[in-house]
């Protein structure tokens, strides 16, 4: 399947804590590379979510926001990825930015090119990619 969501992780759930209506799944990519998402108590259900089990996330790159380097502020962001900046491709309005994280995961985001020279983002800079968990969308193969 092909999807067009820029940011596709593969991983294993390490943690599940189920709610009444949502639930927080963490998912440990590669390396040491760690994804939150909320999803809904139906949800896990019907993937049949558990801990052990191989799940993709998907994230699209406009939901991703980055900071540069590591934040001094708290945020409310259940993911905060710190990384290095591998590449800034720079499009008619926006810019893609790759961050290369210590695991070895790329979080891809799109940002103004103003928001990108503020925040000094160029290759070999640090920065944080900041992802709500329920923006982390979940996959399962089918079986």
């Amino acid at each position: 399947m092909s999807v067009s969501a820029r940011n596709v992780f593969a991983g294993k759930i390490t943690a599940l804590a189920q709610g009444t209506v949502n639930a927080e799944v963490a998912v440990s990519l590669s390396g040491n590379d760690k994804i939150v998402a909320i999803v809904t108590a139906d949800s896990v259900k019907h993937l049949g979510l558990a801990i052990g089990q191989a799940v993709v996330a998907y994230v699209k790159a406009p939901w991703v926001m980055l900071v540069n380097a590591v934040p001094e502020v708290h945020f409310s962001a259940r993911n905060q990825l710190t990384g290095t900046v591998s590449k800034v491709h720079k499009g008619a309005v926006n810019s893609e930015v790759s961050l290369l994280l210590p695991g070895g995961s790329t979080v891809f985001a799109v940002a103004t090119h103003e928001a990108v020279l503020e925040l000094g983002l160029k290759e070999g800079a640090a920065a944080t990619a900041l992802i709500k968990a329920s923006d982390v969308v979940l996959g399962v193969s089918a079986a």
